[in-house]
């Protein structure tokens, strides 16, 4: 695996749980605001760490930790992912997945054989302006609705969040995305931040107000909906 960050201890990154974080690099989508540009469109230009270095610290840190959050770049790129998370298993440690949900046949292939325990998955903005925020355009949304079926259906613990960003979303946005995932367990508005490796720098945010005020309309379609990353 192509690890290229490794965040030893995360209250953060996997909700309810003290966990570690690993940085997978490539993908597939080429969001205007990811904040993780260069895993992005330069993972083989970014220092790696040797699985087994991370696998070290984990099996040392095994009676403390709860879990490990697989985040990136787009984790589900990896044909080895399988493998390389039923050895995170082997370990004791509960598995969350983070992922832009454009691979359905791997989610459920991990889902069915009990290889993680929690899944993150990104809606990027409306199906009417998915092209516009994962840079590509007249993109065919038909893959990211069926990661979206499957998880509303399935019995695993999930989640659905948007980062939003003045340049790319509106109240009507965020409506239309209320309605596509309608019935779903949990969906977090995350405020954008300019991280310093942004892919197209010199967009902007919303404020807090603004945030619930999203927040608010997609509430009559979700059961719980919640803002992330606001300076209280």
């Amino acid at each position: 695996m192509e690890i290229h960050g490794f965040n030893k201890t995360t209250l953060l990154d996997y909700p309810g749980h003290l966990a570690s974080t690993i940085f997978l690099g490539g993908c597939n989508f080429r969001c205007p605001f990811c904040h993780n540009s260069s895993l992005v469109l330069n993972p083989a230009g970014q220092p790696a760490i040797p699985e087994e270095e991370v696998f070290k610290t984990l099996n040392k840190r095994k009676n403390i930790l709860e879990g490990v959050c697989i985040t990136g770049g787009e984790p589900t790129l990896y044909p080895g992912l399988p493998q390389f998370i039923d050895k995170i298993k082997n370990i004791g440690l509960k598995v969350k997945l983070d992922t832009n949900g454009n691979n359905p046949k791997i989610l459920k292939e991990l889902v069915a054989n009990g290889s993680i325990d929690y899944i993150a998955m990104d809606i990027k903005n409306s199906k009417e302006n998915y092209g516009l925020s994962i840079g590509i355009p007249n993109f065919d949304t038909a893959k990211v609705s069926e990661s979206i079926s499957f998880l509303l259906s399935s019995t695993i613990d999930y989640e659905f969040r948007t980062t939003v960003v003045k340049e790319h979303h509106t109240i009507d946005d965020f409506i239309s995305i209320g309605k596509w995932i309608q019935g779903a367990k949990a969906y977090y508005l995350q405020a954008y931040k300019d991280s310093g490796d942004i892919l197209a720098p010199g967009l902007t945010g919303y404020s807090e107000e603004e945030l619930l005020h999203f927040a608010h309309a997609v509430k009559p379609y979700v059961k719980e909906v919640d803002i992330r990353g606001v300076d209280l």
